[in-house]
């Protein structure tokens, strides 16, 4: 049986890496998914390994830039109606993610596509979800968000604290308003994200790391859970990351 049929699903950097593996996995369970990003290309990539048929539409636009988000989400909205469950994935990082080396410029793109766009998404789908006491946003911070350190840098860390502290106000603020928050912190994953690391990932250590995949099997766990249960925060490391 599938558990999200007809559910009306935006997913937040969803042409590769954690966002395309949880389109993959909310289509399977019956959703129409809806993959956002900026490269058009990209997510006609994506579109193509999905195969969603008619449940499966692309949404081009910057989450950092407000009035795309409300664009985005009112042609969702036309299409298939509001919005029922939001996965804010989209985020980047930088080479020069050192506090040496950032600059304001820098620090402003992190924390603009990392956290104001979360924030944007949220406030776009919101209205809808009060008037129906019913949706379910889940957030894609990272470990970072928990454990700070040089690993991930100083403004991705910060960017991802930022959206722990926005879904843990949010789902407290609207507990007894139908509407479901989850924050999931994974710990390294093997994704595109990788390649902008100061220092080259081997193929080793690939293989001892997260998998997109596993990453889309927890938010299909929160995502598909009874409207009495709530996932505040979940943490998902590879058995080798130590979580102290």
């Amino acid at each position: 049986m599938e558990k999200l049929a007809g559910k009306v699903c935006l997913v937040t950097g969803g042409g590769s890496g954690i966002g395309l593996a949880v389109a993959r996995g909310l289509l399977a369970e019956g959703a129409r998914v809806a993959i956002a990003g900026r490269d058009e290309s990209k997510l006609g990539h994506a579109a193509k390994q999905l195969a969603g048929g008619e449940r499966l539409t692309l949404c081009t636009l910057d989450v950092a830039n407000p009035d795309q988000v409300q664009a985005g989400v009112e042609q969702l909205r036309d299409r298939w109606g509001p919005v029922d469950m939001l996965v804010n994935n989209a985020g980047l990082n930088l080479r020069e993610r050192s506090v040496r080396e950032l600059t304001p410029e820098s620090w402003q793109l992190l924390l603009r596509a990392n956290l104001d766009g979360a924030f944007y998404c949220i406030h776009a789908v919101l209205p809808s979800m009060l008037q129906r006491h019913d949706g379910v946003i889940i957030n894609i911070s990272s470990i970072a968000g928990k454990r700070p350190g040089p690993l991930g840098g100083a403004a991705y860390a910060a960017s991802k604290f930022g959206m722990r502290a926005l879904g843990l106000c949010l789902a407290a603020e609207e507990k007894d308003s139908g509407i479901r928050v989850s924050n999931i912190y994974p710990g390294e994953v093997d994704t595109p994200i990788l390649d902008v690391r100061p220092q080259p990932v081997s193929a080793e250590h690939r293989q001892q790391i997260l998998r997109a995949e596993d990453v889309a099997a927890a938010v299909l766990f929160v995502a598909t859970l009874p409207p009495r249960v709530s996932v505040p925060e979940l943490v998902i490391t590879p058995t080798a990351q130590v979580y102290i």
